[in-house]
């Protein structure tokens, strides 16, 4: 069998100095090569059509055209290839990159700042950017992958409860998945009456930035997790960057479960992990867990679905179609975990109606907004 072609790799940033070392660490790696440079987004555009890369390494700020107006017409002409914003972690950068996530970007990557020279530049980058890469153009699909439908019919029949009464929402996402949350929670109604605890991996800035955007798109309130916070139904909280998210049982100052933050050591090299958030709840909620796990990376969230699942609360998966990586889902699912795997429009209605069907508000069914 022949080797498997290189994916060709667009590299867009108006620094000479950022696109020599984002060239450096492609060059560095087998599987990848440069297609092109551009220094700006309307040169990126027409370079697109000629050479139509497999990926796209876009920068945030640019002259002439920035990169968010980029990805925006880049997706409006219909190109669906992967697009990985490159960022600076400042406010502004922050801001415009969420946006960017949000409209269609399937990750992101931090430039290097601080670094004691070129070579520590690299190495910080090609850590962080290689394993999406690959992720995003299948260079590492070396193991192997069971011979599963990404789509599953329902495992729970459709007149049925899954759970006496769920009574949380926690959902787990990485890679895409500020654009899945953007589809997902704002199909949420204002009486949805379940609290939502939402693990992103993203740094610290971006979780905050993250909750302000969707606050201003859902019918639900939406923030940044706050420690004590007590878990209030119809309210989403939203881990913040660096700091795992844990629910804690009421206790003698609380009648209600707190929201607990904390630095213990990464799982599944994450903090926040979403295998953190979902043990926990399951500790405290036991059967009344109802748990999403979204596009990622990795498997993280296979642990805690699994006890999830044991406790006898209810596990969904979005499906591979919808996934812009469906490494998380697709753990979940190829363990047997997921009683059903849909695209990602599909989650929410879902979730209203299994919320809808439970006893305890059986009698309060959840408003259905177009």
């Amino acid at each position: 069998m022949p080797p498997a072609a290189s994916k060709r790799i667009l590299v867009v940033d108006d620094s000479t100095v950022m696109r020599s070392l984002l060239r450096s660490v492609l060059l560095s790696a087998p599987g990848f090569e440069v297609a092109g440079t551009a220094g700006d987004g309307e040169s990126a555009l027409r370079l697109i059509e000629v050479l139509r890369p497999d990926l796209v390494l876009l920068d945030v700020e640019m002259p002439v055209m920035d990169g968010l107006a980029t990805l925006r017409k880049l997706r409006s002409r219909g190109y669906k290839m992967p697009v990985i914003m490159c960022s600076a972690l400042t406010q502004r950068g922050g801001r415009v990159t969420i946006e960017a996530l949000a409209s269609g970007a399937s990750d992101y990557v931090a430039k290097p700042n601080g670094q004691a020279g070129p070579a520590a530049a690299m190495q910080t980058l090609a850590r962080e950017l290689l394993p999406k890469l690959m992720a995003l153009t299948s260079v590492d699909s070396s193991a192997p992958v069971l011979s599963l439908p990404s789509r599953i019919p329902p495992i729970i029949p459709r007149g049925e409860c899954v759970a006496s009464s769920p009574a949380i929402l926690v959902l787990g996402v990485s890679t895409g998945g500020p654009a899945a949350l953007d589809i997902l929670l704002p199909a949420l109604p204002r009486n949805f009456p379940l609290p939502v605890l939402i693990v992103q991996h993203m740094p610290e800035l971006f979780t905050r930035l993250l909750a302000e955007r969707l606050a201003q798109r859902c019918a639900l309130l939406v923030s940044e997790a706050a420690e004590g916070a007590a878990v209030q139904p119809g309210r989403i909280a939203i881990a913040r960057g660096n700091w795992h998210l844990e629910v804690l049982p009421p206790s003698r100052s609380s009648l209600s479960p707190t929201l607990h933050l904390t630095q213990a050591p990464p799982e599944n090299h994450c903090r926040p992990a979403v295998d953190v958030l979902f043990r926990t709840a399951a500790a405290h909620y036991g059967s009344g867990v109802l748990a999403v796990v979204l596009t990622g990376m990795g498997s993280d969230g296979l642990a805690g679905a699994r006890l999830i699942r044991a406790r006898g609360g209810t596990v969904l998966a979005q499906d591979r179609e919808s996934s812009s990586v469906w490494g998380m889902p697709g753990a979940v699912a190829q363990a047997g975990l997921a009683q059903r795997i849909l695209p990602i429009r599909e989650i929410a209605p879902e979730l209203i109606r299994l919320v809808s069907r439970a006893p305890s508000v059986r009698n309060q069914p959840c408003e259905v907004t177009a």
